[in-house]
């Protein structure tokens, strides 16, 4: 049934800074995690392929760019071959952090596990997601919650697989982070309650409770303050830098968003209208508009990481006063950047200048 524009609108937004299902930016190690993780089912290669556009010597080149959406059809094909819950877990368990690429190292330097809880939301457009991370403190539990944004194009079987998978990947996460102490308390499905619920107590370690208002992993408040082993402010800071570059040039690497970036970075200072972008590329403003919204971007959106792109580059790389780096971007006085700053980073001006990072 084709989804009614408002519904298409709010699944949209809830994967705003997302990357589109076709967009090719991840390796493949995912994939090729399915792939290991099912051939003990006698699952082939081909199986877990089919539809995917991809080859087995495809997965095993780690410079071929993948997307989420052969992720899921990838899934797709080994529930229908009859993968069980055991799968998903099997497969959860097997997707370390260092897996992730710079990714997984950044987490795994975080210099407390707060900072692991921050870094894991922000940058998780990095780690070909299924779902969008969210946390919170919540009286004396710290909650990881996994909103489920990609739900239309998934069959009911492929979302209940993909729900336990991510339980079990983040409880892995965390394992690989703070140690084998840490454990959740509990888990909450937004799923009815079946046949495998025993299952999902044993791998989680922790009690079940089915038919939630959503999906989310309790962990006792005090793991926020503990350290990794392998915590290092310094390298965290250095593989930060890094992934904001990655994140910035996945938005800016394909599709029409890349083409409106490539415009409104070459016009600093005084962006143009939507409806001269339009223009520009050919385009009614309200075609702009759509093919945006399908691609889950937005105009204002790539308007303002644009403006925080070149913000941090002119500050880490010129002398420009914070005045003149905020009309540089479109802003009215340095106040108003600075406050920008603080928002697009968690930094202060003086402490963006202080890393003289590349620019990103």
């Amino acid at each position: 049934m084709p989804l009614e524009d408002d519904d298409a609108a709010r699944m949209r937004s809830g994967r705003a800074g997302f990357p589109s299902l076709n967009q090719r930016i991840f390796a493949p190690f995912k994939i090729a995690t399915v792939i290991d993780a099912v051939a003990r089912r006698g699952m082939t290669p081909e199986t877990v392929l089919e539809r995917t556009g991809l080859t087995l010597t495809d997965v095993r080149d780690p410079h071929t760019l993948t997307s989420i959406g052969q992720y899921l059809v990838a899934c797709e094909n080994i529930v229908a071959a009859g993968a069980a819950p055991a799968d998903a877990f099997a497969i959860g368990a097997r997707l370390h952090l260092s897996a992730y690429g710079m990714y997984g190292y950044a987490l795994m330097c975080s210099p407390t596990m707060r900072d692991f809880f921050d870094f894991a939301v922000r940058y998780q457009p990095l780690a070909t997601p299924t779902v969008r991370l969210e946390w919170r403190a919540e009286g004396d539990v710290a909650v990881w919650q996994f909103r489920e944004i990609y739900r239309e194009v998934m069959s009911s079987e492929v979302r209940t697989f993909l729900v336990r998978q991510q339980m079990k990947m983040t409880f892995t996460h965390i394992r690989d982070t703070a140690g084998t102490d840490n454990l959740p308390v509990r888990a909450l499905f937004a799923l009815p309650r079946d046949a495998h619920a025993a299952e999902d107590a044993r791998e989680l370690s922790c009690p079940c409770t089915y038919d939630a208002a959503a999906n989310e992993l309790h962990y006792r408040i005090g793991i926020l303050e503990q350290t990794p082993e392998l915590g290092n402010r310094l390298t965290r800071i250095m593989l930060e830098e890094t992934c904001e570059r990655l994140i910035g040039q996945s938005r800016t690497s394909s599709g029409l968003s890349g083409e409106v970036y490539q415009i409104l970075l070459n016009a600093p200072s005084r962006f143009p209208s939507m409806e001269t972008v339009a223009a520009h590329l050919g385009l009614q403003e309200r075609t702009l508009r759509r093919r945006l919204a399908a691609e889950d971007s937005s105009y204002g959106g790539i308007v303002d990481d644009v403006r925080r792109r070149l913000a941090i580059e002119y500050l880490q790389t010129t002398r420009m006063s914070v005045d003149d780096v905020a009309w540089k971007v479109g802003f009215s006085d340095g106040a108003n950047l600075r406050r920008a700053i603080r928002r697009w980073t968690g930094k202060t001006v003086a402490g963006i200048r202080a890393s003289k990072a590349e620019p990103i």
